[in-house]
């Protein structure tokens, strides 16, 4: 294995809407991943995760409005949540295609990040990153009163949710990432 390391980022739309297009979009990512691996390089993967925080954090309301002794999950536990399951299927997915490439046992680890922010980010002033599906004017009326949701129109395609992303000072996990990447694991860092 090579000492070079290459950070690839997935961004927002790179990961799909919706679970079919997450799986195939992964089994396509995969196999850009798996020419970084016969060269030799590590690999560290990111991801952002703004449509299935949204999806996760919405159903986790619905429900807890059906079931009134259960309690809102946070976005943060929903975040977490997000997490696992694109790591999940990005895991599988570069095992699969590694394994097609003659690379049996080549271990790859996802590891549910978080990170640290400075409380006077200007981002929890104005938050800018949207989550969730979209909404008519109404709905999104109701969701700023009813939850105390912000929301903003979406390049006229409809209000969704924003929810601050401020700018990250310090990955908590950073020694259990860094240790992995040296015993030359392939790591899913998780975002988002």
């Amino acid at each position: 294995m090579s000492e070079k390391t290459v950070v690839v980022a997935l961004g927002h739309k790179a990961l799909g809407t919706t679970l079919p297009e997450q799986k195939l979009a992964t089994r396509e990512t995969a196999k850009a991943i798996a020419d970084l691996v016969e060269e030799g390089t590590r690999v560290v993967i990111s991801h952002s995760n703004g449509p299935q925080v949204g999806m996760i954090h919405t159903a986790m309301n619905e429900f807890g409005k059906a079931h009134p002794d259960y309690t809102f999950a946070p976005m943060s536990v929903c975040s977490a949540m997000s997490q696992g399951y694109i790591g999940y299927d990005l895991q599988n997915a570069l095992r699969e295609e590694l394994r097609k490439r003659g690379f049996m046992r080549t271990p790859v680890v996802t590891v549910v990040t978080q990170v640290r922010v400075d409380e006077n980010d200007p981002a929890f002033q104005n938050p800018s990153k949207p989550i969730g599906h979209f909404m008519t004017k109404e709905q999104a009326e109701h969701a700023e009163k009813a939850y105390g949701y912000v929301m903003k129109e979406d390049a006229g395609r409809g209000y969704r949710r924003v929810v601050a992303s401020p700018k990250p000072v310090e990955i908590v996990e950073q020694d259990a990432i860094n240790s992995l990447v040296d015993a030359n694991k392939i790591v899913i860092c998780c975002g988002g």
